[in-house]
């Protein structure tokens, strides 16, 4: 149930009057004739899905989008999968994103504490039309793939905007990935090229990457180029020794002929051609690779930075995310609102976890993005930026990654900053983008996602189909959006689309996710729908447990699981809890009767777990989310597929053969 009735912030009437949302809503009331100028949240979000036509052209007016519309914005809106959005357009997704080629800010990068820089957007352009000449000349063209095993520097940025440019796809992994990891996922799509590192800092200490590069090129015979990027392996400097690496040149050599180039020739493509290949977190098989088209992406992040997020002109947008993570993605499209895009590579926890908020206040962040996880572990250890940062551009927190609890809420106004917009915000790589996150003109509840996202018919629905408020259900979406994905690569019939998103009620999108509508049309994420528990037939979201047993200082983190109960009977579950200790701390019976006392008072006895045991670790996926179908599978004696998916894979042996659980 939703924590409060009383909002914990709300914004002033003359920051509402200058935001991005109240301009869009008195011009597309004008274009269109409608009273949305003094119109609520509520009710443009209802024209928004009731008059999509209305509201899609509106956002392409309004986000100024570079290309040609047609006269249909949507053919057989009803059907999803089906639906073709803007059948008639042509545009370029690079191009949008370069409209600018002045000597302002396009980017500002931190690697760590080890290397800062900086690069105004005419020298992004030029970067861009180097590399996009570099391409062409090795026979580069429109569909073929092009891969990138970066870290979040500006050369994965300029990669990207390269080979959108062409009309050719991008899909990228983090370094931090395994040989097996990164063949498991570009292997599936055959990439042409693929533009890798020779390193990258992590917490100060240097990880060496050309023995990886060099077997991933090794066994993946589709690869005509190996460009290696210097950053900080043995190619620092600008030097390094590719000879291991197969078809390997180093990033100077690659564009040597092509210095001199100060023109980009975009390819202006229909809207539905594919610009991304994303991967799910393949915790559960091989990654299935979700194909993303241009003009979708391109739409619902403008939509979402200008509208819901309040994303103007020189505005600093970060995110602390990897190129592995959608939310890279979502910020790089940052440039097309015209906003300098601060990227940051490395752990945050440098400095005891102030990096980023000295980033904030070297850079005049006005968006700070980063993950649940994060600001839980910040108040931990009790950080207190308010007192030691100044962050007087910061206007706006998201969270995403996992669910913010309400106390997350508290520490952010308590300990961050008082007047600013946080937006928990969720969605997913299904979508690059979100189904539920901020509304800057409108209030925040103290353990609640703002908002259905504008365009997106939202939902909740009970396991008979029907829309519930106040309970817990699946969270859907009724209609088709522009943003839906293509479909998954190697799928021709869509069987494997259709049953991912589509098999669980006919012609809606059930996203996978256990989630509640409240009494304001904010939302709570419990987590995900396949990880609920369900002991004794009632449906439990693990984000409940761990909101409580989390509060305690004792524990830096926990994990939750359902185990067949008793052994071989399918039909009933017993509540497992793993907990993460404090250094030097142990698990004794004073301190799991805490943990069940509070879990108690503050849920039901159906969430109190039957068993509490310590592990000194939790695995989790490149992007920081916990596995808990993974560790219910190592608990149940199961096969966990493509571990390389996990940051972490040794974490899994701490779950295995617990005596503590058999018998």
């Amino acid at each position: 149930m939703s924590t409060s009735t009383a909002p914990i912030w709300r914004p002033s009437a003359k920051r509402i009057a200058g935001t991005r949302l109240t301009a869009f809503m008195e011009a597309a009331g004008k274009r269109w004739n409608r009273r949305l100028a003094s119109a609520d949240y509520q009710l443009l979000h209802a024209w928004s899905i009731e008059h999509p036509e209305e509201f899609w052209a509106s956002v392409w007016e309004y986000g100024e989008v570079r290309g040609e519309m047609g006269s249909t914005v949507v053919i057989d809106r009803q059907k999803m999968p089906g639906a073709k959005w803007f059948p008639e357009a042509r545009l370029n997704f690079a191009e949008n994103l370069l409209r600018r080629r002045d000597d302002a800010d396009a980017l500002v990068f931190w690697g760590e504490d080890k290397v800062k820089g900086r690069a105004s957007h005419a020298e992004l352009y030029r970067a861009v039309a180097q590399t996009a000449a570099a391409l062409r000349a090795m026979g580069v063209a429109r569909g073929d793939r092009v891969a990138a095993y970066l870290p979040n520097l500006p050369a994965a940025l300029v990669a990207m905007l390269a080979t959108a440019s062409i009309g050719a796809i991008f899909s990228s992994a983090s370094p931090d990935f395994g040989v097996q990891g990164v063949v498991d996922r570009f292997g599936q799509i055959e990439p042409k090229l693929l533009f890798a590192c020779d390193g990258y800092w992590y917490n100060g200490k240097t990880i060496d990457c050309l023995g990886k590069v060099a077997e991933i090129a090794a066994r993946m015979p589709s690869l005509q180029r190996v460009v290696v990027v210097p950053y900080a392996g043995n190619a620092a400097g600008g030097g390094g020794d590719f000879a291991a690496v197969k078809r390997g040149v180093s990033l100077a050599d690659f564009l040597a002929p092509f210095v001199g180039e100060r023109e980009i020739r975009f390819e202006r493509l229909p809207f539905d051609h594919p610009l991304y290949i994303m991967y799910s977190s393949g915790t559960t098989g091989v990654p299935k690779c979700i194909v993303h088209c241009a003009g979708g992406a391109l739409l619902q992040h403008i939509k979402e930075h200008q509208l819901q997020g309040d994303v103007q002109v020189d505005d600093r947008l970060f995110y602390f995310t990897t190129c592995g993570w959608m939310m890279w993605n979502w910020l790089v499209t940052g440039l097309a609102s015209g906003a300098t895009l601060m990227l940051y590579d490395g752990s945050p926890f440098v400095g005891r976890g102030s990096i980023l908020f000295d980033y904030a206040d070297a850079e005049r962040m006005t968006h700070f993005g980063t993950s649940a996880k994060f600001i839980d572990a910040i108040a931990k250890i009790a950080l207190k930026p308010r007192r030691t940062h100044k962050l007087e551009q910061l206007r706006a927190m998201f969270s995403t990654g996992s669910p913010l609890v309400a106390e997350a809420f508290d520490y952010v106004y308590n300990n961050i900053k008082q007047d600013v917009q946080l937006a928990s915000i969720s969605g997913g790589t299904d979508i690059i983008s979100c189904f539920v996150l901020g509304n800057p003109n409108g209030p925040v509840h103290r353990g609640e996602i703002q908002c259905a996202g504008l365009g997106m018919a939202v939902d909740v629905l009970d396991d008979g189909g029907r829309p519930v408020r106040g309970e817990k259900g699946e969270l859907v979406c009724t209609r088709s959006f522009p943003v839906m994905p293509i479909g998954f690569w190697n799928d021709a019939d869509g069987s494997k689309y259709h049953a991912a998103y589509f098999e669980r009620f006919a012609n809606i999108w059930c996203h996978g996710d256990f989630a509640e509508r409240t009494v304001h049309d904010g939302f709570i994420i419990y987590g995900r729908s396949d990880a609920t528990l369900n002991p004794g037939g009632v449906r439990i979201g693990t984000a409940e447990i761990y909101r409580q047993v989390e509060k305690l200082g004792e524990v830096i983190e926990s994990l939750v699981i359902g185990q067949d109960w008793p052994p071989g009977n399918s039909g009933d579950v017993r509540v497992v809890l793993f907990v993460k200790l404090r250094d030097e701390l142990g698990l004794d019976e004073v301190l799991i009767s805490r943990i069940k006392q509070v879990i108690r008072d503050n849920t039901t006895p159906r969430h109190v777990p039957a068993k509490v045991l310590q592990v000194v670790d939790i695995p989790r996926t490149k992007s920081g989310k916990i596995v808990e179908l993974a560790v219910r599978n190592v608990v149940h004696g199961h096969a966990v597929k493509n571990v390389e998916a996990l940051a972490n894979p040794e974490a899994l042996e701490h779950f295995r053969d617990r005596t503590e659980l058999q018998g």
